[in-house]
């Protein structure tokens, strides 16, 4: 059984910080790409930030320049950090990764973080 537990989130006010942390568990053989998502009340979940087992990184457009991704291979973690936070970068977050198990192929989802930037 592999799982994904996101930590780091919070209230935080316009122009703060945040890390997110996303640490996978169970029978992993390699993880491939590692992405953040979120969702904001209303709106479809958008990818955020993506990473890929080359170190290839991608940002969405509203968080260029503020957030980066990294991750840590011997940990099967990977971190968000979130910069000049907006009260429009408010939403539940969750990591994704496309891992590789001993037996199959998955794409796994954690179960979301939330994130609030208040003024």
């Amino acid at each position: 059984q592999v799982q994904l537990v996101e930590s780091g989130g919070g209230l935080v006010q316009p122009g703060g910080s945040l890390r997110l942390s996303c640490a996978a568990s169970g029978s992993i053989f390699s993880i491939n790409a590692m992405r953040w998502y979120r969702q904001a009340p209303g709106k479809q979940r958008e990818q955020v930030a993506r990473i890929t087992s080359g170190g290839y990184t991608y940002y969405a457009d509203s968080v260029k320049g503020r957030f980066t991704i990294s991750r840590d291979n011997a940990n099967n973690t990977w971190y968000l950090q979130m910069n000049s936070l907006e009260p429009e970068d408010t939403a539940v977050y969750y990591c994704n990764a496309d891992l590789r198990t001993v037996i199959e192929n998955l794409s796994v989802w954690g179960q979301g973080i939330a994130v609030t930037v208040y003024s």
